[in-house]
């Protein structure tokens, strides 16, 4: 048994050589060692990979001596990874938005950019699919944009960013049920250092598949916190900071008048930005053993987001009305136990959600420092130590920049203007036409028929999509900063003001 390690480990290292060499030779940059054309034509059994056949059965077949192997997911435990990223603190929001926009067109925009981001994720499927080679998005915008090494480079820089201030929002919102149910115990820096360093500790396993069963145990918490919720918003009677003067709550089917353009926008960025996620699927599909059973896992959580974001958002709303509204709407919890109790089983997935990006974040880094080594699938030293050491500077990068920027949440809803209109729309619809392309020729909407022009028109209408967040999203996003500052709502760096609820 010992003899036949060795022998296992010279077959992987001669096969990483061999793909390295030939990535060298066709240009690829250092960082990304595979290369496929996405013009050129594919045949359709690369659409149908699975581990049987393909890249995919080559991939497990390499991993099969390895300690550590990547490819386990099955589609049942990449559901739990994505119920986990979307089923989130985040649907607290929805009733804020539908008090903005109205019942109805909160519903019906709900539905919408839920349908949306169905349709790309399916389409990041289908592509992931056609290239089995693909560890993450930032392979993909190589790909996508004519093998340049410049747009992977400024992909990944995005890509980091994307996920470092995701886990910097999640040391902030630590800090906050810290504060709720302490009563602001201590400064909330210190607070915040906590919700770090727990979730440094939890983002220590190195496959998705270990992280699943964390995530199905953080995805049941959060719909007992959010049904927690709904039952407490409609048994206690009146909200937090009911007065006579306001009177009982008031709920509106559509905009109340008055209502600006920047007000309006936000609570539609804000719709958005919960259901945009795919940046992360790229990674997941990556270690899913079958791939091709993807869609069932990503139909599963958006039927899933569009019942519980909708009743969460309507019934909280209706409860709590238009003079209490607050996010996330624990906070119009006018009872303090129900709302420290209804916040607690949000804990889970406050740090869970954070610790997946930093995952994926740590895994990329990881994976092209080690591409090809011992150290990649197997416990060493050093690859223990890389891993635990990459983990450990992007929790000490998220805390700081939590703390440091004063308007992070703003910050925040800037970079998701700036990030989510490439990774949740425009690379989209430039993938759909280059696959076309690639299937059918320069003019495959005409060759398609109906169906050509149809998708033709659609994902020219997605990629306009992301350029509207790019431009009147990052607008609002600003002016939202504007208008904190001009309220006097913006405190300091390193401050101990307490942030709870």
């Amino acid at each position: 048994m010992a003899a036949s390690e060795p022998k296992g480990e010279d077959q992987r290292s001669h096969t990483s050589e061999r793909l390295s060499s030939s990535a060298s030779e066709n240009g690829d940059p250092p960082l990304c060692k595979s290369k496929l054309d996405p013009e050129s034509q594919i045949p359709q059994g690369a659409i149908n990979s699975d581990s049987e056949s393909g890249d995919v059965g080559r991939q497990i077949e390499l991993e099969a001596g390895n300690s550590i192997k990547y490819r386990t997911c099955s589609w049942q435990k990449t559901a739990a990874l994505l119920f986990s990223e979307y089923i989130c603190l985040a649907m607290m929001s929805f009733p804020w938005s539908y008090s903005i926009l109205g019942l109805v067109p909160g519903l019906i925009l709900t539905v919408f950019v839920a349908g949306v981001v169905l349709y790309t994720s399916l389409i990041i499927w289908r592509f992931c699919l056609r290239h089995p080679d693909v560890r993450d998005v930032c392979d993909i915008g190589q790909y996508l944009f004519w093998d340049s090494k410049i747009a992977w480079y400024f992909t990944a820089i995005m890509f980091l960013l994307n996920n470092t201030f995701i886990q910097a929002l999640h040391c902030l919102v630590g800090a906050e049920w810290f504060n709720t149910v302490t009563g602001h115990g201590t400064c909330t820096i210190i607070f915040a250092l906590v919700t770090a360093i727990i979730s440094l500790v939890c983002s220590l396993p190195r496959t998705f598949s270990t992280l699943s069963q964390i995530a199905t145990f953080s995805a049941f918490f959060t719909f007992i916190s959010v049904l927690l919720a709904m039952i407490f918003a409609g048994i206690e009677g009146k909200p937090a900071r009911y007065n006579d003067k306001d009177g009982p709550p008031v709920f509106l089917a559509f905009p109340a008048p008055g209502t600006t353009f920047v007000q309006g926008l936000n609570a539609f960025l804000n719709i958005s930005y919960t259901f945009i996620g795919q940046i992360t699927l790229p990674s997941f599909i990556a270690e899913m053993k079958e791939p091709r059973d993807f869609w069932k896992s990503v139909t599963a959580v958006t039927i899933a987001e569009i019942i519980l974001f909708s009743l969460v958002g309507s019934i909280v709303y209706v409860y709590t009305g238009n003079q209490y509204m607050t996010t996330p709407a624990f906070g119009s919890l006018g009872n303090e136990i129900y709302k420290k109790v209804s916040f607690s089983f949000m804990v889970p997935t406050l740090i869970f959600l954070g610790v997946l990006y930093a995952s994926v974040s740590a895994r990329f880094i990881f994976f092209r420092i080690f591409d090809g080594t011992r150290h990649k699938g197997n416990h060493t030293v050093i690859g223990w130590a890389t891993w635990t050491g990459i983990l450990a500077v992007l929790w000490i990068l998220a805390f700081v920049i939590a703390e440091v920027i004063p308007f992070f949440p703003d910050l925040l809803s800037i970079m998701s203007s700036l990030f989510d209109s490439f990774f949740g729309f425009i690379f989209w619809g430039v993938a759909y036409i280059r696959m076309r392309r690639a299937d059918h020729g320069p003019d495959f909407y005409r060759k398609r028929g109906i169906r050509g022009w149809v998708g033709l028109i659609v994902n020219v209408f997605l990629i306009g999509v992301g350029f509207f967040f790019l431009g009147p999203g990052t607008y609002a996003s600003v002016m939202a900063v504007i208008l904190n500052y001009r309220a006097g709502t913006v405190g300091g760096p390193f401050s101990c003001a307490d942030n709870g609820l």
